[in-house]
């Protein structure tokens, strides 16, 4: 049972002592994998992902049975400022799309077998205009991050978080540049389609709201209270919930990416239980990939969101997790070891 969230220096403190991988699940399964009827090293990738998987649910020879995708939805004062191709009122939209089963997301995670949940975040009550003031209060925050928390089955053995927001692309392009630096253009991407126009228009905006907010933010926390949304606030509280119930996660595109690397600055190792589904379209996603130190699953050019990447990926994460605890050993196939 996770504690309910009360504040922000709770969950700091709750980052700062979660649990680490299981060594002994983890030497265990490099050691059968090195016994499988393969040369060694010859599955690449998908070796140490199933070792990776194995370490974090404490089982050698796992099954991935049981995955869960999220859908949180928010919508964002800061698109007022003309920043989408979208009105807001798409995100509504879309979730009622999600709910009646017709979006890729739905597909996907029917493919993968995945418990799909969607999830509205007051979607009436969009955040404040960065620009202008911080984008949620500290209670709107912790209720968000509480949201997201909650929100993981803990029966499911694996984690996918997605999004649906008009105007998260620009969000989490502040939300990189406020944590990593460098120039506002270069975390900004095209987000639902703008022009070259619209680009440096949505640039210029992100530059305003990290100058006006930069001076306050300290770590992955402070970024979100002043430039977030409260779909990528759950994303977070959802992300680090998983690991205190050692569920490994599949991270999805840009803004998922931009959630996880505000966990990544306030707890060293805090997505130590996570991979990277897929590299996106979206301009900025590769440069945050590398400061998180993810290497994607996939690249497809793929910009939707949703979690779409990240449950496609499921199919991949199972693949390796079925022929490392499916083969037989040399020993069990009678096949000499060289």
């Amino acid at each position: 049972m996770l504690p309910e969230l009360k504040s922000l220096e709770q969950f700091r403190s709750l980052l700062a002592a979660m649990p680490g991988v299981d060594q002994a699940a983890e030497l265990a399964a490099a050691q059968h994998n090195g016994k499988l009827t393969k040369p060694p090293g010859a599955l690449g990738r998908l070796e140490d992902l199933a070792i990776w998987y194995a370490s974090w649910r404490g089982n050698p020879q796992p099954e991935l049975s049981a995955p869960q995708v999220i859908i949180f939805a928010g919508n964002h004062g800061v698109s007022r400022q003309g920043v989408s191709a979208f009105p807001s009122e798409v995100t509504a939209q879309m979730v009622l799309n999600f709910e009646h089963g017709g979006a890729a997301i739905n597909q996907l995670a029917r493919l993968a077998g995945a418990n799909l949940d969607v999830i509205p975040l007051d979607l009436e009550h969009p955040t404040q205009d960065f620009t202008k003031t911080e984008a949620l209060s500290e209670a709107d925050l912790i209720a968000a991050l509480q949201t997201g928390w909650a929100a993981v089955d803990p029966a499911s053995d694996l984690l996918v978080v997605g999004e649906m927001g008009i105007g998260n692309t620009t969000s989490a392009s502040a939300l990189v540049h406020a944590l990593f630096g460098g120039e506002a253009i270069a975390w900004t991407g095209r987000g639902t389609g703008v022009d070259n126009e619209g680009l440096a228009h949505k640039a210029e905006i992100v530059k305003q709201g990290v100058a006006l907010h930069r001076p306050h933010i300290k770590d992955g926390l402070d970024a979100l209270l002043c430039l977030g949304g409260r779909e990528i606030a759950a994303m977070v509280g959802a992300i680090a919930a998983a690991r205190l119930l050692s569920i490994p996660v599949i991270l999805d595109g840009f803004i998922c990416c931009a959630a996880a690397a505000c966990l990544s600055k306030v707890a060293d190792g805090a997505l130590d239980h996570t991979v990277a589904g897929h590299q996106s379209a979206e301009v900025a996603h590769q440069m945050v990939l590398q400061k998180i130190g993810k290497v994607p699953l996939l690249s497809l050019d793929m910009r939707l969101g949703e979690g779409s990447g990240a449950t496609l990926a499921i199919q991949l994460l199972r693949g390796a997790i079925v022929c490392h605890s499916g083969m037989a050993t040399f020993a069990e196939a009678g096949v000499s070891d060289a």
